[in-house]
């Protein structure tokens, strides 16, 4: 089985700042990751509702770290799980575990990358068409590929399919081979593949 994947909102930084939040799917797992800062809530509500998905539908919402930009609507999800570096948070309980390795679902999982902030988590999912990485490792379509997701092997070892945060697809986003510099594969975690 594999996950589906959407793209809710796309983000963007620079008067104005907001996260890309990503929608994945597979069997009873709805989960919505970084649902931060946007310009109206419709910006989540309305793609959800298009894909026959309620707030209240929502089983869990995974934050990359915790900053505002990446958080501050998760009270849109009042049945979910919620999901970061060192836990499990749900109405009134808290159960502490280590996001390395947690799974979600058999084609969901998280992975301990600590770069952007100590905390950072990436929520990886694998999809028909490949892996998708939901990581605020490098955040603009030129910044550097962080050594803390080229760590985990099993991510470059197959297709990944990158998803990014603040800035949208780069124009030129193409397949790229591992030949190429980090620099050049930094492409802000979006739909181009990467093949190991």
């Amino acid at each position: 089985m594999t996950a589906s994947f959407d793209v809710l909102t796309a983000g963007y930084v620079g008067d104005r700042v907001a996260s890309t939040v990503v929608l994945l799917r597979e069997g009873d797992l709805v989960a919505v990751v970084d649902p931060g800062m946007v310009a109206d809530r419709s910006r989540i509500l309305d793609p959800l509702a298009a894909l026959g998905v309620a707030p209240s539908d929502v089983t869990d919402v995974v934050f990359s770290h915790h900053h505002p930009d990446h958080t501050l609507n998760a009270a849109l999800f009042p049945r979910a799980r919620f999901h970061d570096h060192w836990a499990v948070y749900q109405d009134d309980v808290w159960d502490d575990r280590p996001a390395e390795g947690t799974h979600l679902t058999e084609s969901v999982w998280l992975l301990e990358t600590p770069g952007h902030s100590p905390q950072d988590v990436s929520t990886v999912a694998r999809t028909a068409d490949g892996l998708v990485v939901c990581t605020h490792l490098w955040w603009t379509a030129d910044g550097e590929l962080a050594s803390a997701l080229r760590e985990h092997a099993a991510l470059v070892a197959e297709e990944v399919l990158a998803s990014g945060y603040h800035e949208g697809i780069p124009e030129d986003a193409k397949t790229h081979d591992r030949a190429h510099s980090d620099a050049e594969l930094g492409l802000n975690f979006w739909l181009s593949r990467v093949r190991g």
